[in-house]
């Protein structure tokens, strides 16, 4: 079976969040009985952590993904689990994020017949839902057991003109803020006997709004305190609100925390009857430069594509955050993202072929 006919496999699995549709049971058949495999299910959550031990040298190198994709939407010119190749491309759902990525580095794992320490695959059906009993749920686990890797490659999307432009080696962190003020509802015609939390916060909101709460650094963009909602009132033109909600997001980077933000909210608010709640999604991670991993990728993306690859940390949030949670050093390769999650996502014959052969070279040259 080729790298293509094993991603066209894999396409053809209905599998959105948080079902595997039977593709787990596809891919323990692909690795066969070589491999040992950790299943590790929970709730509705399926994992599958797939490993091979050539030597008994400490060094462990994983390759991480998900197999599950987001529900295809409506519009697409082609059937989204149909995988048919058109003029040297793929329409299908999850071409790019990221059963491109999964079916890359199971051809080039399964075809591996030397490597100095162990080989592993970790898998997860919930990436692209809640996450909380995916990758996160199998790292406990492993670190339980004494078997966490040393290095990880999560074969997401991120190049982002030409193949092999890009590699992420961190991520920002994701914080939510909850904050209400409290104020004194009453008549819109006598506003000197209520206190209106809109016309408070009207007066702050110039200097919160999209303002950068650090200044970024080499690698990752100023952490930037984004409203995402106000609300206030009962929709009607006679009566002053005795409340306001807002809430809002920071991307945070590593130089801005939870605490940063607390003191920032009570410099503009301190004067306001306020509560506040953060809750935080993800934490920001950074791979060194100089690392083993990130200098091994860049030298095989040399190689396979001559290309100087750049280092990133844009966009939203992955299952590298975990890794990163566990001090493993970690990097996030994959093919372009410009359609992910979109209708007729879709990715090409060349870049899948590629990616394969950038995974095959870092794991011979390891």
């Amino acid at each position: 079976m080729s790298v293509i006919e094993l991603f066209q496999k894999l396409l053809r699995y209905k599998s959105i969040t948080p079902d595997d549709a039977g593709a787990f049971e596809f891919i323990s058949e692909y690795l066969g009985d070589e491999w040992e495999c950790i299943s590790l299910d929970i709730e509705d959550t399926k994992n599958r952590f797939y490993f091979k031990k050539f030597t008994e040298n400490t060094q462990h190198l994983c390759f991480a993904g998900h197999i599950d994709v987001v529900p295809a939407g409506e519009g697409w010119s082609v059937d989204p689990f149909e995988a048919n190749i058109e003029d040297g491309k793929i329409i299908a759902r999850g071409t790019q994020d990221m059963k491109s990525g999964v079916a890359a580095f199971l051809y080039a794992c399964k075809h591996t017949k030397n490597f100095d320490g162990t080989l592993s695959i970790l898998l997860t059906s919930d990436e692209e839902g809640e996450a909380t009993y995916g990758t996160i749920k199998v790292l406990e686990y492993l670190k339980e057991i004494d078997f966490l890797p040393t290095e990880a490659i999560v074969a997401e999307p991120t190049c982002e003109d030409i193949f092999g432009d890009a590699i992420k080696v961190g991520r920002r962190g994701s914080i939510n803020g909850y904050l209400e003020i409290q104020g004194k509802q009453g008549h819109a015609a006598y506003p000197q006997k209520a206190i209106n939390p809109i016309h408070q916060i009207s007066k702050i909101l110039p200097n919160i709004a999209g303002v950068n709460l650090d200044n970024g650094d080499e690698y990752f963009s100023p952490s930037q305190f984004i409203i995402t909602d106000i609300r206030a009132g009962m929709e009607v033109t006679n009566v002053t609100p005795d409340r306001l909600n807002m809430m809002f997001n920071v991307r945070n980077s590593t130089k801005t925390d939870q605490e940063d933000i607390r003191n920032f909210i009570d410099k503009n608010f301190k004067e306001l009857d306020y509560t506040l709640r953060l809750t935080q999604g993800s934490y920001p991670f950074m791979t060194d430069k100089n690392s083993k991993i990130v200098q091994e990728l860049s030298k095989s993306i040399k190689t396979i594509l001559n290309i100087d690859t750049k280092y990133s940390t844009a966009g939203g949030t992955s299952d590298a955050r975990f890794f990163g949670q566990f001090k493993i050093d970690t990097v996030e390769f994959g093919v372009i993202n410009d359609t992910i999650h979109s209708i007729d996502e879709r990715t090409t014959i060349d870049e899948v072929k590629n990616l394969t052969k950038v995974f095959i070279d870092i794991i011979k040259n390891y």
